[in-house]
């Protein structure tokens, strides 16, 4: 049964982050969760102000996330239901660079093998079930991906069916054990800011505009103090749901590119739920003078969210590696 790593690079924009939803209704009511004839996995909001006759099923809608995109290009690849685990949760709007995930699959029979050519459209249509994924597969003989068919030939499959705001970027065999979770050692985010009374344009989905100069040399000196471990309750949104707030942060830095471009980043053994995005956010406003750089560590040692600077959008947050 091998076992798959895949590094995977996306525009977090039009997904509403990596972890997959349930289905839901958008003004709560009721489900029609009976399956269609030739229905797939893009199902529609009910439009606005829609009326339904009685009787008639309303619409089912799913949120777009990565890993329901991805997990489904594995399923038509290895034509077997999958369970694709990622290592980080990023959230809607969120980028990656360089986001883990892992899934097993059958080696595949011989039969099979000789049927995965790339290019060859996909026999298990997107969001069919795992029921009809598994039929499919066993239309065929068996499903799977076998190791010496080469990693780098799966990978290829796969981007093959992916759509254009997502890729992987590399594939390889990983040991039976391999989690992406609790294996991972270190994450490194980066959040970029335009800071410029300009408006971004060509980039504009991957930075956060900032409508003033800031102090790069006071936001440097500023980052230094999140270094080491701490209590970072100040800055974890509230609702994190996390046993302890301790967290090691191993760097923290704020680089000038250039070109109003202004560049955080940081890496530790792990993060909270949007503590990148407040540890940048405090930065901002000490750039701007509102909060002093040298309160960093005072701020830590309050505990006290509100003390710390917002937190800053989706849109500049980038999730550049992970480390095993």
């Amino acid at each position: 049964m091998p076992r798959y790593k895949l590094t995977i690079a996306y525009d977090g924009t039009d997904f509403c982050g990596w972890q997959k939803q349930e289905p839901f209704a958008p003004d709560g009511a009721g489900l029609d969760d009976s399956p269609r004839p030739g229905e797939g996995i893009e199902l529609k909001l009910q439009p606005q102000g829609m009326v339904l006759r009685e009787g008639e099923a309303r619409p089912r809608v799913l949120m777009r996330t990565v890993q329901e995109v991805v997990e489904r290009a594995v399923r038509e690849i290895v034509r077997e239901p999958v369970n694709l685990k990622g290592a980080s949760r990023t959230d809607s709007g969120v980028h990656a660079r360089g986001q883990v995930a892992a899934f097993t699959c059958s080696p595949a029979s011989p039969d099979l093998v000789q049927t995965l050519e790339l290019g060859e459209p996909p026999t298990v249509v997107p969001g069919a079930s795992a029921e009809l994924a598994a039929n499919e597969a066993d239309s065929r003989g068996h499903g799977g991906w076998p190791i010496g068919r080469g990693v780098e030939r799966l990978r290829q499959a796969l981007n093959g069916r992916l759509p254009e705001d997502v890729v992987v970027t590399a594939c390889e065999v990983a040991p039976d054990d391999f989690d992406p979770i609790s294996h991972c050692t270190s994450k490194g985010y980066s959040y970029t800011i335009h800071a410029s009374r300009e408006r971004a344009l060509w980039d504009r989905r991957f930075v956060q505009q900032v409508w003033e100069p800031l102090d790069v040399a006071k936001m440097q000196q500023a980052a230094a103090g999140f270094v080491g471990e701490h209590d970072f309750a100040a800055f974890a949104a509230a609702g994190h749901g996390r046993l302890t707030t301790v967290r090691t942060i191993y760097a923290c830095a704020v680089t000038d590119l250039g070109g109003s471009r202004v560049r955080i980043d940081v890496s530790g053994s792990g993060f909270l739920y949007n503590m990148v995005r407040i540890i940048a956010g405090t930065l901002v406003e000490v750039g701007r003078g509102k909060i002093a750089r040298e309160r960093i560590g005072e701020i830590i040692e309050g505990k006290n969210r509100r003390n710390a600077g917002p937190t800053l959008p989706a849109q500049g947050l980038c999730l550049e590696w992970i480390r095993y």
